[in-house]
């Protein structure tokens, strides 16, 4: 039984290990599942362990990647959101289990931890499968975005097709309100140590199921996607291994999305102020991690 629960559209949070929750599910019975797992990077998550060795991570990798495949339709989306570290592994046992890979996607971010013994990371894969290709719910009208030949150069072309100055989003994620959630961010939630940006899972959601859908979340975390899903009119399962952490979760779902309203559209003080007006860009400009920033500076400008 969950352990919170909202109605319209319903929302089921449950608490406890997602493989034996997933296991009570009825079989096909999910439209989308988005999954961010934790990275075995030994962050002090309540009550969970993690830092886990190698091959026992991948086994509770595999176990709850077959847990989700069981519960999801045949016409639905499986998205992992998930380091270097396990990338290729994930990917490699989706497609032994039969699952066609739709895109590997990349979350970008200016906002890396800093070091010297390596490139700083900036990135996270964000690998989108399906148990078929064809047949899987897929909206891209409804997650358009300006193309640069429109907003950036102006280019009179982009006004004359089907989706005048519009085209669906590259497989490299940036832009205003997907950078990291950090500092004064509205969408930050105290005692969460990780968090996927509103725009981010819009993204998802719209692109990958229908009002009505059921989305689900393995790791629900700070509850990102169940507040969007509420916002997008989808019902939805969260599952959360710490009850604390599942408690705060509810509480954001029950306050709403901040980058949403109602209608789950952009809210007027959200919606970014240059794109799409045909506009040439300065030329010393670039738009990046939420919003734009001089070429050259490497913060990131964050918009709270």
């Amino acid at each position: 039984m969950p352990k919170f629960m909202l109605e319209d559209p319903r929302t089921e949070v449950y608490v406890g290990d997602c493989r034996e929750v997933l296991a009570g599910l009825p079989a096909e019975s999910v439209e989308l599942i988005f999954a961010d797992p934790p990275f075995n990077w030994n962050v002090p998550y309540s009550g969970w362990k993690d830092n886990m060795r190698r091959t026992d991570y991948l086994t509770f990798t595999y176990e709850w990647l077959d847990a989700c495949i069981r519960v999801l339709k045949s016409n639905g989306s499986l998205w992992v959101n998930i380091p270097d570290d396990w990338a290729a592994e994930i990917v490699v046992h989706l497609k032994e289990r039969g699952l066609q890979m739709v895109n590997w996607c990349i979350w970008h971010f200016r906002f890396g931890q800093c070091r010297d013994a390596n490139f700083i990371v900036s990135k996270v894969h964000v690998l989108y499968f399906a148990k078929d290709r064809k047949s899987r719910i897929w909206n891209p009208d409804d997650i358009l975005v300006p193309s640069d030949r429109a907003s950036i150069y102006n280019d009179a072309r982009t006004r004359s097709t089907r989706r005048p100055g519009l085209r669906v989003p590259l497989d490299v994620w940036y832009g205003d309100y997907l950078g990291r959630i950090q500092g004064a961010n509205k969408e930050r939630r105290p005692g969460h140590h990780n968090q996927i940006p509103e725009t981010y899972m819009q993204r998802v959601i719209m692109g990958c199921s229908n009002e009505g859908d059921l989305v689900l979340d393995p790791f629900l975390g700070s509850g990102t996607t169940c507040t969007v899903a509420r916002a997008l009119n989808r019902r939805s399962i969260g599952i959360e291994f710490s009850e604390p952490t599942a408690a705060s979760a509810f509480e954001r779902i029950k306050s709403g999305a901040v980058r949403l309203g109602p209608d789950g559209k952009p809210t007027l003080e959200s919606a970014p102020t240059d794109l799409g007006t045909g506009r040439r860009r300065r030329r010393d400009t670039l738009l990046y991690s939420d919003g734009v920033i001089p070429i050259g500076d490497d913060t990131e400008a964050n918009r709270a």
